[in-house]
Parts: structure tokens; sequence; C-alpha cells
């Protein structure tokens, strides 16, 4: 099964296509092909088999003391990506009763479970529901006590680490280079054309970066995404955090910039939580500095009505 998005406009409709090569056959055992976000680039096709779809319907289950006698999950995600779609792959395998909607708004009051991300957590009564589980970008500071933030890619059948602590069969490492590599019976077989991300001993570079002490797993962000600047590093995901807790600030979306001086200058685009009483420069660089280095601080500020993000939420660097 192919899922795709009806949203998406003519061009990148033909590119998702595109990726997926529909006109292709498929292997045994393959049972999802799922388009990445596709937030840096051009999105990938990642096929997912049987077993795979399995091993993380059963380990999330385990994970979250899913009973399906008691629980009911809420799908309302967009079905063409994985966040959503493993909801319902996950109630399927394991008999648990599952509403979908296409907005979480219009769910009515019988769900235990859903999946969400961020952006959404306003949307609802969060004490509504056993357990909301988040994932697709960075965590808010000011987390529902019944959330679960998770870590995971669309090559993982989305997350894979609960609240830093990897699901049962998941394996983790960090190289020297600081990036994460996942081992797990949940990853992809290959992307559609052909290329198997995967070392070979089974290991998949993830692209982020992060710190594993043995037992929790910290990210810090994209390694794309890192700042160098002045000859430091700022990772953007850990800026907009603090910045988010500024009372001025309701969204925050931070990249850099090239300069002259520094390589990389740090920008700051927010959304104010009041329009008409803006945050200056000055203050969120302040603020910034109270709790990171002083490099962490932006150099420029741009103000914007909203942020460009990706059908799941995830903010948009580039």
């Amino acid at each position: 099964m192919l899922p795709l998005d009806p949203r998406l406009p003519g061009p990148a409709r033909e590119a998702a296509l595109a990726a997926a090569r529909p006109e292709e056959p498929v292997a045994a055992r393959d049972a999802l092909v799922v388009l990445t976000s596709g937030t840096t680039g051009e999105p990938k096709a990642a096929v997912l088999t049987h077993d795979a779809v399995a091993a993380s319907a059963r380990a999330t289950s385990t994970r979250l003391a899913v009973d399906p006698t008691s629980d009911r999950w809420l799908a309302c995600l967009p079905l063409a990506h994985v966040g959503g779609l493993g909801v319902v792959t996950r109630a399927l395998l394991t008999g648990t009763p599952l509403t979908v909607v296409p907005d979480v708004r219009q769910a009515s009051g019988d769900a235990t479970l859903v999946s969400l991300v961020p952006a959404l957590l306003p949307r609802v009564d969060a004490a509504r529901f056993r357990t909301i589980v988040l994932g697709g970008s960075a965590m808010p500071p000011d987390l529902p006590a019944n959330a679960v933030a998770t870590y995971g890619l669309t090559e993982s059948g989305g997350g894979i680490v609960y609240d830093g602590v990897p699901l049962d069969g998941v394996e983790i490492r960090v190289d020297a280079a600081g990036q994460i590599h996942l081992r797990a019976p949940m990853l992809l077989r290959a992307y559609r054309d052909g290329h198997d991300p995967r070392d070979a001993d089974g290991w998949l570079p993830t692209g982020d970066a992060g710190a594993w002490d043995g037992a929790t797993l910290g990210v810090s962000g994209r390694i794309g995404d890192v700042i160098v600047t002045g000859g430091e590093k700022v990772w953007p995901t850990t800026v907009e955090a603090r910045l988010t807790e500024h009372p001025d600030v309701r969204e925050a979306l931070v990249f850099g910039r090239a300069d002259p001086t520094w390589g990389r200058r740090v920008v700051a685009r927010v959304v104010p939580a009041n329009p008409r009483q803006p945050p200056t420069l000055d203050a969120v660089r302040g603020w910034v500095k109270e709790t990171l280095p002083p490099w962490s601080a932006p150099h420029e500020l741009e103000l914007a009505d909203t942020l460009p993000r990706t059908a799941l939420g995830k903010l948009k660097r580039y």
C-alpha cells in the first residue's frame, strides 16, 4: 500500500509518485511504502515489511500498556505519514478499537489514546486521554503529564524511543561525530530506489545528533541544521525551545544566515504572543543568554504571523 496525501499540489504529487515508483513490483512480505516528510529536500519512499509493521505495533502497545478491551485509539494525523498511519496499523494488529477523523476537534470523547504533533496540543483537552503520544517535532516546554515524547523516523516505522528510553528490541549507538544510529526489527527494508541505508550489521544512521548513556537518549537535532557561528555550534531546536518560554513569543523558528564576520549568524523568526506588543531583539537575546551560551543568542529577529510547517507540523527550515 502506498498512501498519498490528497492535499499535495500537482508537482508535489508527481515528485511523490516518482520516489515511490508504483510501476515497479514490490518484494515478498513488503507491506507499506511510506514517504518521508521531505523537510530538507525531496521525499524518499521507505519500504516497511509486514514483520516490521507488526514489530512496531507490538513494541509500542507493550510500552503504552494498551488494553484492547478498554482502550480506543484516535487517528487524526494525516494517514499518508507514518505518524498517522502507524495508529491505524497498531490498532488493526492488536485488535484495539479505532476512530479515524480528519481533525482532532471532530472526535467524540471515548478515545483513550491519541498520537499528535505538538502543534495540535492547543486544540485538545489533554485530560480527556489516558495517553498522548507526541512526535514529529521538538517538544514544547509545558507538556501535559499524560504525554509521551517520542523519537523516530519514517525509516523506523515511527517513534521507537519513548521519553528517551528505547522500545523493546531497539538498539542505539552514537558515533564519534555525535550521530545517532538505530538497529531494530521495525526498520525499513530499503528505499524504493533499491538503496538500503543500513550498514552491513543492520545499523541505520539517522542524520540526527544526540547523546546516549546506555539507558536514555537525548536528541539535539538534525546534523544539517546545526549553525556554526564564530566556530561555535548552535542547535536551533534548543534555542527555539528557550524562545517559546518567553511570555511574548508564541512560536519560534531558528536558522542560520551567511555572515561575513561569523560565517553564519543565528536568526530567529518568531510569532508574537501579542502582535501589538512584539518582542525586541534585545529582549530575546537577553532571554536566551540567561540559560544558554551567549553565542546561541539570535543576532537577527524577524516577526511573522505564521511559521512554515509540513503536513505533520514540522518546522520547515529550508
